[in-house]
């Protein structure tokens, strides 16, 4: 047990996906929930007398707290800002994916972290299921050799209703995000388990239209993209598309292996390990498939969501905090993550063109991108911004528009 001196006291803002995070802030991790943050107030108030955490819709007045360090789950374009002035304030940063919407953020970031000194860490939580943590200890051990060839798939189909209901309001990043933007959750396991980093990305985006689901998406369907590794191996990411799937295959120069395909967000999670036969070593088998165990903790894991990964979030920014040592989710793979999904986009606006992911540990490099603003999100409007659509602009059929606002009105919300 940990010591009152030695509790983490931490802050939370977003009072929807964020409640997860304050789950995970628990005696067993010495971690404490001291305040949480959001404007909507009246979820606020509900979920601040449910966890007994004090409550802010200001978030200057929040960073004011007493507290060491804060939990970003706000929206996915905003993180950036919200964790250079958490820094700025001295707390500790763990942010939701993705880390920056553009790539002069991405810099920002980068150079707020260096200057505070401060642990941050990207709450990437794929890369901690079990399946995901068994493939990683195989892949160390050497059972399939070096990386040549990887795949990473996360396809997460929603229904009409429930894709509205989180996403209400036409200027909802989730209305305005492209294809490729999403892209860490395929590509932080694959990066975790081999500690490979891209360097070079192509990507196409998928565009039916006429399938979307939700009509107010001004996105496209799905994306390939391919990144090309700091080792020469080649990564495919799939994301978006429907049939749900959340699947990782690895092909190294001694085997192969992946997490097999089954039903439901998490399948059966089970780990396949195969080689030919003329490369099998003393102990090596041709083929087997199995349900892997957790690699410590898997009572408290089992509690949590994203099979377990929301656990080992917590656990590795807190660990990070108490050694003072980055984790290996630190800011520039996570910057470097969440730009690969920008430029991906880049790419899939010129038909598959090659672009080189920057390396953000370098000054140098990065000053070529310190006033990179490029982004379709609204915030970001202005002359040379790019549409959310390889087809560009489209237009929301009027009866879908008002039949997404009678859902938004239904979880009280009554903007555009």
């Amino acid at each position: 047990m940990y010591s009152k001196k030695d509790i983490i006291r931490v802050g939370v803002i977003g009072v929807g996906r964020g409640q997860s995070f304050m789950n995970g802030a628990i005696k067993e991790l010495g971690m404490e929930l001291a305040a949480i943050c959001d404007t909507w107030e009246e979820k606020l108030n509900e979920v601040g007398s449910k966890y007994g955490a004090a409550t802010y819709t200001d978030y200057d007045k929040f960073l004011e707290h007493d507290m060491d360090a804060v939990i970003l789950a706000n929206y996915f374009h905003e993180h950036a800002p919200f964790a250079i002035k958490a820094l700025q304030a001295g707390k500790h940063v763990m942010s939701e994916t993705s880390c920056n919407a553009t790539l002069a953020e991405g810099v920002a970031l980068c150079r707020a972290v260096e200057k505070s000194g401060k642990i941050y860490m990207l709450a990437e939580n794929y890369p901690y299921t079990a399946f995901n943590q068994e493939m990683k200890r195989l892949y160390v051990e050497g059972e399939i050799g070096e990386v040549m060839y990887a795949e990473g798939e996360y396809n997460h189909p929603m229904s009409l209703d429930d894709s509205l209901k989180i996403s209400p309001g036409l200027g909802h990043w989730r209305n305005n995000y492209p294809s490729t933007y999403y892209c860490t959750h395929a590509l932080a396991p694959l990066m975790h388990i081999t500690g490979m980093t891209p360097v070079k990305v192509n990507a196409y985006s998928i565009s039916f239209p006429q399938y979307k689901v939700q009509k107010t998406r001004k996105g496209d369907n799905g994306s390939v993209i391919i990144c090309r590794m700091n080792n020469g191996a080649i990564f495919r990411l799939f994301n978006g598309a429907p049939g749900h799937s959340i699947w990782y295959r690895l092909h190294g120069s001694d085997g192969a292996m992946e997490s097999t395909r089954g039903p439901g967000y998490w399948g059966p999670g089970q780990v396949r390990v195969w080689h030919d036969e003329w490369t099998l070593k003393p102990g090596q088998v041709k083929e087997k498939v199995y349900v892997p165990i957790w690699p410590e903790h898997g009572d408290l894991a089992e509690k949590t969501g994203h099979g377990g990964g929301d656990f080992w979030t917590n656990l590795h920014f807190a660990n990070a905090i108490r050694t003072g040592e980055q984790p290996y989710l630190d800011v520039y793979r996570g910057v470097t993550m969440s730009s690969v999904g920008i430029l991906a986009w880049k790419s899939a606006l010129e038909d598959g063109n090659t672009f080189e992911v920057p390396d953000f540990k370098n000054e140098a490099v990065r000053k070529k991108y310190e006033n990179d603003n490029w982004s379709s999100f609204p915030n970001f409007a202005g002359p040379g911004q790019p549409s959310a659509s390889i087809l560009g602009d489209m237009e929301i059929p009027e009866e879908d528009l008002e039949y997404a606002k009678k859902i938004w009105k239904e979880i009280g919300y009554e903007g555009e």
